[in-house]
């Protein structure tokens, strides 16, 4: 049966078939039960980017389109490692980047991640920085 974005949600009620961890473990499979017996880890709770697309694919057909754009780059960001997450958190915190830096983590994005939602993100957050006056004064030696 195929997924229909428009009667299919909420997916873990009525499509739970369609869920399913970052291993492959079915959502009837995550239980405090399998928890306590080591068969799932904190891994394994987190959102597959397959699912964060079908959420997307609901929020766009309830007309809810930024919700939908936001979804589509949390999976993006489900391939990305979380030191790397991490980074770019604090490189988006504003005085912390140079317009130089904000656009080397959206080549970055796009190039080694795969990730054009996130890359265009990262350029808007430059372009409403240097409106704003939010960019770091001064270009930083890299480390």
């Amino acid at each position: 049966m195929s997924f229909d974005p428009s009667s299919d949600y909420p997916l873990g009620s009525r499509r739970p078939d369609l869920v399913r961890t970052p291993a492959g473990v079915p959502l009837e499979g995550v239980t405090l039960s399998a928890v306590r017996q080591g068969l799932i880890d904190a891994g394994d709770v987190r959102a597959t980017a397959e699912t964060l697309r079908r959420q997307a694919a609901v929020a766009l057909a309830s007309g809810r389109a930024q919700l939908s754009a936001n979804l589509e780059r949390a999976a993006e960001l489900t391939a990305i490692p979380p030191d790397t997450i991490l980074e770019i958190y604090t490189a988006l915190r504003p005085h912390r980047s140079t317009a130089a830096e904000l656009e080397e983590w959206a080549r970055r994005l796009e190039d080694e991640h795969g990730a054009p939602q996130a890359a265009a993100f990262v350029l808007e957050a430059r372009a409403a920085y240097a409106e704003r006056g939010l960019l770091a004064a001064v270009e930083r030696a890299r480390v």
